[in-house]
């Protein structure tokens, strides 16, 4: 279904049109965006403008398709090095709105690995990773779904681990067969958080008083119109701790290498790709380049193409291709923790210093 809108503008200088027109539309989830707009000018009254927008609420231009990035030795051979990329904050929503084409991330990551699944030249798997984490759900289904993956074709799936894998993300790449971090990457950071704020005193200085009506004494567990009494943080605490102690589990019997006692390696500090090395968190450190040539020479793919799959209007001409997916409101809108309370609080496995970065992807 498509959105429309229809805006009527009176007594406004014509400078400002753009700016009524992107805040009014800041609210919608769109990407394609068609614009008509009609002036009169009454040198006797006041200047008028209708502006019409059809807005499509999702970006669908087809199935993915590959891209090729990188080429072999042959241009006759049909084996293929699949790169599938993997980027932002993981949570399980769409990224849409103005100058946006990002998509579900869970979604999408299915739908790459189903992609390639068809495809019967694909010879190895390298699973680029450039993120901070996302939420616990949203990342312990993309790792379950890569694993799943792994057990059906058997194909290799190398991790190349870049700026960033930390959180849920170095939880997703630890289901590989290999992880290789570059040497500037960062890396851990395995940890769980739950963001909540107490908004008491700033709903005061606006007199907004709370008046809630409840069945069940916990239904608002975590409330920002008070401060969180100590019998919900606790239990709060609990779930955070079940959910961290999974991911351990998990990554331990991927990671065997890792020491039984060390003691920093879950504790949600983290690392850099050396010091990741040093704790069995990753098997080498090398650069993408690199990975490309020694996947094509253990695996005998030198004549193989690399590509990576994409929509058709989404480009890719390099290993490096990121797809974008912020939305152009995330900028002109005003971000306070805590404040929209039109969004849920989600629990996260990820390496966040700000308390606003989840406001990029309409958490």
């Amino acid at each position: 279904m498509k959105k429309s809108a229809i805006i009527i503008l009176k007594y406004v200088h014509p400078s400002c049109y753009l700016i009524i027109l992107l805040l009014s539309l800041s609210s919608m989830s769109c990407r394609n965006m068609v614009l008509r707009t009609k002036n009169e000018l009454d040198l006797k009254g006041p200047l008028e403008t209708k502006v019409s927008a059809n807005l499509s609420p999702r970006n669908d231009d087809g199935p993915l398709i590959a891209k090729e990035v990188a080429s072999g030795n042959s241009t006759s051979s049909s084996e293929t090095i699949a790169i599938v990329d993997l980027d932002g904050i993981l949570l399980n929503n769409e990224y849409t709105g103005i100058s946006s084409l990002g998509e579900n991330p869970v979604a999408l990551f299915r739908e790459k690995l189903d992609s390639l699944e068809k495809q019967p030249n694909i010879r190895a798997v390298i699973l680029r990773i450039n993120s901070p984490g996302g939420g616990v759900a949203a990342c312990g289904l993309m790792r379950r779904d890569l694993l799943r993956f792994r057990q059906r074709t058997h194909l290799p799936v190398i991790a190349c681990l870049l700026d960033n894998a930390t959180g849920g993300a170095y939880y997703i790449a630890s289901a590989a067969d290999q992880m290789v971090a570059i040497p500037e990457s960062v890396v851990g950071g395995i940890g769980v958080i739950l963001n909540l704020y107490n908004l008491r005193d700033l709903m005061q200085q606006f007199n907004i008083v709370p008046q809630e009506i409840k069945a069940g004494p916990n239904i608002d567990m975590g409330s920002v119109v008070r401060k969180i009494p100590d019998e919900t943080k606790k239990w709060l605490q609990g779930m955070a701790d079940q959910y961290q102690q999974t991911m351990i589990r998990d990554i331990r019997a991927q990671r065997p290498k890792i020491p039984a006692r060390d003691q920093t390696v879950f504790d949600g500090r983290i690392f850099t790709a050396e010091q990741a090395l040093e704790r069995g968190l990753i098997d080498r450190i090398a650069d993408l380049d690199e990975i490309i040539s020694d996947v094509r020479q253990y695996y005998h793919l030198s004549a193989a193409a690399t590509v990576l799959y994409r929509r058709k209007n989404d480009p890719a001409y390099s290993i490096y291709a990121v797809s974008p997916n912020t939305p152009i409101q995330a900028a002109l809108l005003p971000s306070v923790p805590g404040m929209d309370r039109s969004k849920l609080p989600v629990f996260l496995s990820m390496w966040q210093i700000d308390p606003t970065a989840q406001k990029q992807s309409g958490k």
